[in-house]
């Protein structure tokens, strides 16, 4: 099925089913897709490059003049953001620049559309380095992904490039002492003749004790939406199934969004 990247340093204004008016910023190559993880979900498709010294990446200074291009014209016609959403090509916090380029976006956020939040999407396998910790406890919402409890299945179903697993997350996301949001996609169907489900009762179980631990701010829980790498071998988990798993989060005093 088809994927798509994005073409451009910025993009949108999108709608997002969980952060509402969205301008996105793409940090990642335009040609290609840059991450430490392989997801089989992915709608931006297989991971084709995996260290950002091997292709050219936006300067810090591309990244700026391109989003104050962006800001001003939406202020001229009188277009609010709900939120400034660093996603993209693939995993943001590989560019090596990730700090500078938040600090710069704070400044402009604060100039142009103060109410405005800033989001990052990430899947926490940078989080190691500290100036990526220090640069995600600067923004407004820190969304980090977690889909499983369980080594093997983040193995199947998010295909890690480097070491990674889910204690990793769990003992790096102390330094935010709470202020983060988990993001976990449930999904279902195979891939090179295994069974892919995240959605089982003993997963859900697991995950949800993981949630337990970590404590976040909130949950945001979703299925596929868009075309993904495998087709039709991938299935949507239902929406009631995932307001159960919600309900489950909220029982734990910590809320939940759903979106299917």
């Amino acid at each position: 099925m088809p994927t798509f990247l994005f073409d451009s340093i910025v993009f949108g204004p999108v709608h997002s089913r969980r952060l509402g008016v969205s301008l996105g910023i793409n940090l990642l190559p335009v040609n290609s897709k840059l991450c430490s993880f392989n997801c089989i979900y992915c709608e931006c498709g297989w991971t084709t490059c995996r260290a950002a010294s091997l292709t050219r990446l936006p300067s810090r200074s591309e990244v700026g003049d391109a989003l104050r291009k962006k800001l001003a014209d939406m202020k001229e016609h009188g277009k609010q953001p709900d939120v400034i959403t660093y996603a993209g090509n693939g995993e943001p916090t590989l560019h090596p620049d990730f700090s500078g380029i938040i600090d710069d976006s704070i400044a402009l956020r604060n100039e142009y559309f103060p109410a405005a939040k800033i989001s990052v999407l990430s899947n926490g396998s940078n989080l190691r380095r500290k100036s990526v910790r220090e640069a995600l406890k600067k923004v407004d919402m820190n969304i980090l992904k977690l889909d499983s409890a369980f080594p093997e299945t983040v193995r199947r179903l998010n295909q890690p490039q480097g070491k990674y697993d889910p204690e990793s997350l769990i003992r790096n996301v102390r330094d935010f002492e709470g202020r983060f949001i988990i993001q976990s996609l449930f999904v279902r169907g195979e891939y090179q003749g295994e069974i892919i489900d995240n959605a089982t009762s003993a997963e859900v179980d697991a995950w949800l004790a993981v949630i337990e631990r970590l404590k976040p701010q909130s949950v945001m829980i979703y299925t596929i939406e868009r075309d993904t790498p495998l087709g039709n071998n991938l299935k949507k988990v239902s929406v009631h199934e995932l307001r159960a798993i919600a309900a489950r989060v909220n029982a734990l005093g910590i809320s939940a969004s759903v979106s299917g």
